[in-house]
């Protein structure tokens, strides 16, 4: 359900080669650029790279960097990673820049599964030489990084669903809603990070039955902060993904004057995985599809380059 395919008829030698014309030119040839990497999957860009340095002995991320500037180069240069590389890079920026980004380190980790999480931790130590979840012990703090590092370990069990013990765990969330201490945060963490997300379907049915009130408001009115944001977070993407990352995408549009880090991480992460339904789900719940709100905010080469990967039917312009 992404909106990039594998391009038809794929020929990366000369895809590189119109590359490198774009790049190497008086004035660098921004809708080529635009035109090839947006309308190659990933693992085709991958072998597009690979074709360029054997043709001009050069890398074409840094060739991307040199040529192109502010969000269009985020955007052109975000697309040469593979998926967990990506990852561990926004991840890096995340926790490594001049203030924390703990926005996105949350949209990371909450939605990620065991094999993601797995790869991404790889992939960061490869890039960095250092260990993801020593970086998020030393640069968060409290209940919001005890939650981050279950995530990070990626543990929680697959496909295993047990009626039995759902109405005690339904308990045990309630109980820290109304408690609030240490030990019933921990509990609370460990249960939303843990547990099968076919176990925690049941788990929010049987909280509502307990309650009268759905997890979400119950969290909301009981925690705050990041750590609250972060088990809101985890429990919309085990509901459904797809509304999560819309929500997001139009908070990122509309609540700070369009955050451009936000926008790009989403649609480049989901390009490919389901950037079709995120683009359905928001146009259901805010009536304006995702390519028209883009439009609005973004300009020049970097909103072609954004409305290239979000994709649009000839009813959202």
């Amino acid at each position: 359900q992404g909106t990039i395919l594998p391009a038809p008829s794929f020929n990366p030698i000369m895809d590189a080669q119109l590359l490198g014309g774009a790049l190497q030119g008086i004035s660098c040839e921004k809708d080529v650029l635009i035109e090839i990497l947006t309308q190659r999957c990933n693992s085709q860009r991958l072998m597009i790279a690979e074709a360029y340095r054997d043709m001009y002995g050069r890398d074409l991320i840094t060739d991307l960097k040199e040529n192109l500037s502010h969000h269009f180069k985020e955007v052109m240069v975000g697309l040469m990673y593979p998926p967990a590389s990506y990852d561990a890079h926004e991840l890096w920026h995340a926790l490594k820049g001049v203030d924390t980004e703990e926005k996105c380190l949350i949209d990371i980790l909450a939605s990620r599964s065991n094999m993601e999480i797995f790869q991404m931790k790889e992939a960061y130590l490869m890039q960095y030489n250092t260990d993801l979840q020593q970086d998020i012990d030393s640069e968060t703090s409290g209940h919001f990084r005890d939650t981050l590092m279950n995530l990070a370990q990626g543990t929680r069990m697959e496909g295993y669903a047990d009626p039995s013990t759902a109405a005690q765990d339904a308990m045990i969330l309630w109980e820290a809603c109304q408690q609030k201490t240490g030990e019933h945060k921990n509990m609370l963490q460990m249960i939303l990070c843990n547990r099968s997300h076919q176990q925690l379907w049941m788990v929010f049915q049987e909280f509502q039955n307990i309650s009268g009130q759905d997890i979400v408001d119950a969290i909301n009115e009981c925690y705050d902060g990041y750590f609250q944001e972060l088990l809101v977070a985890i429990v919309l993407c085990i509901r459904d993904k797809p509304s999560y990352f819309a929500y997001r995408l139009y908070n990122a549009i509309h609540d700070f004057g369009f955050h451009n880090k936000t926008v790009i991480r989403i649609l480049i992460a989901r390009s490919e995985i389901d950037l079709m339904n995120i683009r359905q789900r928001y146009k259901e719940r805010y009536g304006k599809s995702l390519f028209h709100d883009i439009k609005h905010f973004a300009s020049g080469h970097y909103e072609s380059a954004l409305l290239a990967i979000c994709a649009g039917d000839t009813e959202d312009y």
